[in-house]
């Protein structure tokens, strides 16, 4: 029977590290589609997803999404470039930085974590707020999104490029957040 709101222990995870703007895990921001299915192969059998789409007077689809399903990341594409990774909180990789754990966590506890780090940084630079007070590190490149796990929010982190910055709401798609 599937287990709709397990939610898998770190051990049961892969572990990766964020570099802030640079990547997370093995996927580096301004990958291609198929340089980000090569560097998750050996991770999972399985195959990128591809949702396409074709923008006004182009003749050539090009991809915005990409979707593991069972690895439960979502990758979004901007100009067929790799511009976000989402990673689902129930299922998905452990995502390190400064030896804080991201992934399925009591939004809460990281909220204070980033607050925190923020006091040691230049104010009104470290953090901002998206809708229904989702908070952001604009020095890591991590928005710190919401996924329902039954009756309880989990951290589902959505990891962007330092140019993502400039309108974050709008630099992913509406689907890329989370509806919580």
């Amino acid at each position: 029977m599937f287990k709709w709101w397990h939610v898998l222990s770190d051990d049961e995870r892969q572990q990766w590290t964020l570099d802030p703007f640079v990547g997370v895990g093995p996927l580096a921001f301004g990958m291609g589609p198929r340089e980000a299915s090569e560097a998750l192969r050996s991770l999972t059998g399985e195959a990128q997803r591809h949702t396409l789409r074709r923008h006004a007077n182009e003749t050539v689809d090009v991809v915005e999404e990409g979707a593991y399903r069972e690895f439960a990341l979502k990758l979004y594409y901007r100009d067929e470039r790799l511009a976000g990774v989402v990673v689902d909180a129930l299922r998905g990789p452990q995502v390190f930085v400064e030896g804080v754990a991201l992934v399925g966590r009591i939004p809460s506890v990281l909220e204070q974590w980033m607050l925190d780090r923020a006091e040691a940084r230049e104010p009104y630079a470290e953090l901002s707020y998206m809708n229904a007070g989702v908070p952001g590190s604009e020095s890591l490149g991590i928005v710190l999104d919401v996924q329902r796990a039954g009756d309880h929010l989990l951290t589902r982190p959505v990891f962007v490029p330092r140019e993502a910055l400039n309108d974050l709401s709008h630099f992913l798609p509406r689907e890329a957040w989370s509806r919580c």
